[in-house]
């Protein structure tokens, strides 16, 4: 009975710890994006999560160590929005549709503010911390051509596209989707980031450029 107890103590207080992690995360992520990393203090992020400055650090080491946390977090995330759970093209499907939904997908996901936000912060201190760069870009853009990779080498396997080099073919079709919005939207701030009709016209005109250098002819 004491060893039950026990156990149902220790899950409470995990469950505790986790709700307070989370908090602190959320917290954190709306002052960063806010204010910026140096405009950031562990006093703010404390205050707003409703927990102490030691709970902070009881959780977080230092301000970098959260930082590249909620870099890590919000692009994997992003990433497995875009790309998990991807059905395959059924033999009845249309593949340029499949590819155009899947552009829409991409872009729809990380065209957003929060994740330009991020994007920007993130590159206003790559001079000083190199090392939230590296997470952005290989939990974010190498990831995501790694599993896209993967889908074209799978449609090159059923004949359905003609693809030597599938890491390149995905390097191909995320620059023809992505660069134009992208651009825009990282420059000219989140006022720019194109409508959902611009991003489909967009993905679908990507899309055939794509077809046009690796579809199969049909027979």
């Amino acid at each position: 009975m004491g060893s039950e107890v026990n156990e149902h103590a220790d899950a409470e207080g995990d469950g505790r710890s986790a709700r307070k992690r989370r908090a602190i995360l959320d917290a954190a992520t709306e002052v960063f994006l806010k204010s910026g990393y140096l405009g950031t203090n562990m006093d703010e992020i404390a205050a707003l999560s409703a927990v102490s400055k030691q709970t902070v650090y009881k959780h977080f080491s230092s301000k970098e160590a959260l930082f590249v946390e909620i870099v890590g977090g919000m692009t994997t995330g992003a990433g497995d929005t875009v790309h998990n759970d991807v059905a395959q093209l059924g033999p009845d499907e249309d593949l340029a549709d499949y590819l155009v939904e899947y552009a829409l997908r991409q872009l729809t996901v990380v065209l957003t503010p929060r994740i330009m936000q991020l994007r920007r912060l993130v590159i206003g201190e790559v001079t000083r911390f190199p090392e939230l760069a590296r997470v952005l870009y290989e939990r974010g853009p190498a990831r995501a051509m790694k599993m896209l990779a993967a889908v074209f080498e799978g449609l090159a396997k059923r004949d359905l596209l003609a693809v030597d080099d599938p890491a390149t073919a995905a390097e191909h079709f995320n620059w023809l989707i992505m660069s134009a919005p992208l651009n825009q939207a990282m420059l000219l701030g989140d006022d720019a980031i194109p409508s959902q009709a611009e991003l489909r016209r967009n993905a679908e005109a990507g899309v055939r450029v794509f077809l046009a250098a690796y579809g199969r002819t049909k027979r």
